[in-house]
């Protein structure tokens, strides 16, 4: 008897884990939250102007107004804590602070004489890469990928990039993508490249065309 009522209560415990909302499921950041989670939250919830505040990596009043406020915006429950849905949101949105500076750099290096769409552009296809089969899946490897930008050999990727280029590189990373879906881009007058010419337009833009 005493068996049946331990597995009859174990087996309680893992339903009531199982019917748990998936906020509550993982580590949430909230009211009192310290470390770099937060420092990285508050700089997301920053780059789509939810956050004003300096970055404390302290999940205080503002922060949690900011979250409210994001969770608003994509169509969450604004409790104003960050759980796991809310993280996953924010995080299809944004991109982290190193990897805005990289692409910030490809940017700059490769599209520095280009339209701000120009710019948005070049930033799009990296993100497009990472998500797409065939490329590496992080920001920073499609970039260090071996002769995917040349602007990373020549060493014109690690001058410092403008205030446009990180621009570009912040709307890029909220999916803003002139190139629908584009994976490469050549300046026709600098390229002899058949393969590359042969691949499918999907814009033009300035001196670029975009490719599939």
């Amino acid at each position: 008897m005493k068996r049946k009522r331990r597995t009859l209560v174990l087996l309680m415990l893992i339903a009531s884990i199982l019917c748990l909302p998936l906020e509550a499921s993982a580590a949430s950041l909230k009211l009192g939250s310290k470390g770099t989670e937060v420092e990285d939250l508050q700089e997301r919830l920053y780059m789509l102007k939810y956050y004003k505040g300096n970055i404390t990596s302290y999940f205080g009043t503002s922060t949690k107004s900011a979250v409210a406020a994001f969770q608003k915006g994509a169509g969450l429950k604004p409790d104003g804590i960050a759980g796991s849905v809310t993280l996953h949101a924010l995080h299809k949105v944004t991109v982290d602070r190193s990897d805005l500076s990289r692409m910030a750099r490809v940017v700059n290096a490769e599209a520095g004489g280009e339209s701000y769409k120009g710019k948005i552009a070049v930033a799009a296809v990296i993100l497009n890469r990472a998500k797409t089969n065939g490329f590496p899946s992080t920001i920073r490897e499609v970039i260090f990928a071996p002769s995917a930008f040349s602007v990373v050999s020549n060493g014109q990727f690690w001058k410092m990039p403008t205030v446009s280029a990180l621009d570009a590189a912040k709307d890029a990373a909220k999916r803003i993508d002139p190139t629908h879906g584009a994976l490469y881009f050549y300046n026709p007058k600098m390229t002899d490249s058949e393969w590359m010419k042969s691949r499918p337009i999907t814009a033009k833009i300035g001196n670029h065309v975009f490719t599939k």
